[in-house]
């Protein structure tokens, strides 16, 4: 069955706090660890710069499709309030969130970020129409892999408030999962072109989400934390096998990979 976009919009909203209690009360009793406080920074600062990279995105072939730029609108708008409410976290620990964070990030960027729209055209229309469906297979990829570091995060925190939240989190990119991986395999399906450009872009051009804006060595922590173990070789194996169910993308191998560069055995 088709996504459908417009019920996704009339039920979309901000990802809710209320039913957690204070959060300043629940972090005051059971504080979160510096590796978790670490990696939610990392969330943070990721989820609030979706924005940016949709500012990138309207400049290719995606704007022409009205069904896609409404998903976009509204997974912008949810994404962005992922940050807001990771964001209240670090709010109860003492963490700077917000507009100090985001505003300190985007400064970072330096002058290549003024670019990367120009970029992202040039790009689009080196591809044509085919461009969509690099675009829908990269960001299946990327909430399959956002989500599964919520998961992870969750199962090495331990924290019962913060699994509440972030099972809220991961509800809404399960829907954001649905629309850009049921998209992704309709247009590879469709366009052998596609699915050869899909799989040169993924496989030479995909690298973690965040690693683009966040410093390396903050992506480094964060992918090791998550991917360590035997869960974390579990999470990756299991988004490889997704992965490999987009058409022509099979063996690409992207998250052991990712797992053996930052986590090795």
């Amino acid at each position: 069955m088709a996504f459908d976009v417009d019920a996704y919009a009339r039920a979309a909203g901000p990802v809710r706090t209320d039913g957690l209690g204070d959060l300043n009360e629940q972090f005051a009793r059971q504080p979160l660890s510096e590796d978790a406080l670490r990696c939610l920074r990392y969330m943070h600062d990721v989820e609030s710069h979706t924005v940016c990279y949709l500012r990138d995105l309207l400049m290719t072939a995606s704007h022409k499709d009205p069904r896609i730029t409404t998903f976009l609108t509204v997974w912008n708008y949810e994404e962005h309030s992922h940050g807001e409410a990771i964001g209240a976290v670090l709010a109860a620990h003492g963490e700077a969130h917000g507009e100090e964070r985001i505003g300190r990030l985007r400064r970072s960027q330096g002058r290549f970020d003024a670019v990367r729209p120009l970029v992202s055209w040039l790009a689009s229309s080196a591809v044509g129409d085919d461009f969509v469906a690099v675009h829908m297979s990269w960001g299946a990829v990327n909430e399959w892999t956002t989500r599964a570091g919520y998961a992870r995060l969750i199962e090495r925190a331990g924290h019962p408030t913060l699994t509440a939240l972030l099972g809220r989190i991961m509800a809404q990119e399960s829907r954001h999962i649905a629309f850009y991986a049921g998209e992704a395999r309709a247009r590879l399906a469709a366009s052998p072109r596609a699915r050869r450009i899909t799989r040169w872009a993924l496989g030479k051009r995909w690298a973690p989400v965040g690693s683009g804006v966040m410093p390396a060595q903050e992506t480094a922590f964060v992918l090791g934390h998550l991917l360590d173990g035997p869960s974390g070789r579990h999470e990756a194996d299991r988004i490889d096998a997704l992965i490999d169910r987009l058409p022509g993308q099979a063996g690409l191998g992207l998250l052991t990979g990712t797992a053996s560069r930052y986590a090795p055995a």
